[in-house]
């Protein structure tokens, strides 16, 4: 029986995928008593013990543990930011061409971020096949669900007295540093970080993202964008969607509690919506974590999963 450790499950993602794979009969999960739960030496053992360890910690938390895991043979998917543009480390999201199968022979995944999954699946595939050229600053609309910010955001927004500004949606990451930005460029292979507006709203999940493009950035069509969509995502949690049927518009929580990811185009050859709807706690966070073991493991994909 596959031996699973997840260092950090306390936390939301942690939790989540604890949850999850709990009630899988081909597992056993490895768990560390509460007292010794941050002790180093009490974590390398499990992480020694493991043939598969999630990683569901702060970036600093998450090397350390990596370092601990070292010269062993456990496989590692670390769900923070800390590798996700580091060398040696394949990037989690088996969608694009190639990556299931650099996957499946790795010990070190990252875990793609929650924002970055949306614009990575709508933008990678059209820098790849020229059109979008790697030049371009996109410009990226993001929608969220409060659980993206952890146990800290989703108690301030369920508290019974709470502040009335949590009511209305509000943008953050307004000084343009956030910390996915870095591999939103990179793993979509662009020269310049991408314009990008994150949004919490009042739902607990759901993400909708948005990237913009007007004509004279596309080297094509709108049509041509969803035949490559088309052609790409034909296997794994991702699947293009010609239209969305709720009477003109587009929710973000259509997709709270999946672990899929529906992307669209919207919009006409002047101006042209590229929309990726999924939840931030599935396809942005636990469910592609399980996603990338099932893959390690030789399972179907959606194993233990909601699609």
């Amino acid at each position: 029986m596959t031996k699973i450790f997840i260092d950090g499950s306390a936390g939301t993602t942690g939790l989540r995928i604890y949850e999850r794979l709990a009630k899988r009969k081909d597992l056993s999960l490895i768990r560390l008593p509460e007292e010794i739960r941050k002790d180093p030496a009490a974590r390398a053992q499990a992480l020694a013990d493991a043939d598969i360890a999630f990683l569901c910690l702060p970036d600093a938390a998450a090397i350390e543990a990596v370092a601990l895991a070292e010269g062993g043979d456990t496989a590692i998917i670390d769900t923070s930011t800390a590798h996700r543009c580091a060398p040696g480390w394949i990037y989690g999201f088996p969608e694009l061409p190639g990556k299931r199968e650099e996957i499946v022979k790795s010990k070190r995944i990252a875990n793609p971020g929650c924002h970055a999954s949306g614009f990575i699946a709508l933008t990678a595939p059209l820098v790849s096949a020229g059109l979008l050229s790697a030049d371009t600053t996109c410009f990226c609309h993001s929608l969220t669900g409060y659980s993206g910010g952890g146990k800290s955001m989703i108690a301030a927004y369920e508290a019974e007295t709470r502040d009335v500004l949590l009511s209305a949606p509000r943008q953050y990451g307004l000084t343009q540093q956030h910390k996915h930005l870095r591999e939103m460029q990179a793993i979509s292979g662009l020269k310049n970080a991408p314009l990008f507006c994150p949004i919490v709203g009042d739902f607990y999940s759901g993400m909708e993202v948005t990237v913009m493009l007007s004509a004279d950035m596309v080297n094509g069509t709108a049509e041509e964008i969803k035949r490559i969509y088309q052609d790409i995502y034909r296997e794994g949690l991702v699947s293009y969607r010609d239209a969305a049927d709720e009477n003109g518009f587009l929710s973000a929580a259509a997709f709270s509690g999946r672990d899929d990811m529906e992307v669209s185009v919207y919009g006409n050859d002047d101006r042209i919506l590229l929309t990726a709807r999924y939840d931030n706690l599935g396809k942005g966070a636990s469910g592609s974590a399980i996603q990338n073991m099932n893959i390690l493991l030789g399972l179907d994909e959606t194993e233990g999963l909601v699609v």
